[in-house]
């Protein structure tokens, strides 16, 4: 592993998020565009991380034991690969993760997956406020339509352009996969 290249972190790519009931979504070729990452991250022998969701509410699509845990097929790991366990929205609380890094020397890391306002949001909050230099590649990411707290409907795209406006420069560089992919090529 290249520890001078940064780690692609792939958030909560599960089964589940492709499930229609998860709600109406963003970016729909953001599963690709991680799939281009990931074999990218891969031929160069960078550091891969997944990170999996395990609920702890029952009856979620991310419940233990059913289906929507599982990684979607594209992107499941390989056997050398790590992969975070996490409960809560943030991949570094109560998790291996910070000190996985920490012990490979890696400093900088690239953030994709979902959801952009949820786990991607605290996940790249936090990687910021440990002194991680943090990419987050905004067509990789996507995030669900929801009411915001005044009542007002907000779109997909409307709740994913919010939660990158609220990452960008202080905890972390917003990108766009083409540019992510041209810097590691040149790496």
């Amino acid at each position: 592993m290249r520890s001078d290249l940064p780690a692609l972190i792939i958030i909560d790519m599960q089964k589940a998020m492709a499930n229609p009931a998860a709600g109406q979504r963003n970016n729909p070729d953001a599963a690709e565009r991680i799939a281009r990452l990931l074999a990218a991250w891969r031929a160069a022998g960078a550091a891969v991380v997944h990170v999996r969701h395990i609920s702890r509410t029952p009856g979620s699509l991310f419940w233990p034991g059913q289906a929507g845990v599982q990684f979607q097929e594209a992107l499941a790991p390989l056997p050398h690969e790590h992969v975070v366990e996490k409960n809560v929205p943030d991949a570094f609380i109560h998790s291996t993760l910070e000190r996985w890094l920490r012990v490979r020397d890696v400093k900088r890391i690239v953030i994709v997956g979902v959801s952009t306002n949820n786990s991607v949001e605290g996940s790249a909050r936090s990687a910021g406020n440990l002194g991680f230099d943090t990419t987050v590649v905004a067509d990789a990411c996507f995030a669900f339509a929801c009411t915001d707290y005044a009542g007002q409907a907000r779109s997909a795209d409307e709740v994913h352009a919010m939660a990158l406006a609220n990452l960008n420069g202080e905890y972390a560089t917003i990108s766009d996969s083409a540019s992510v992919l041209r810097a590691l090529a040149a790496s």
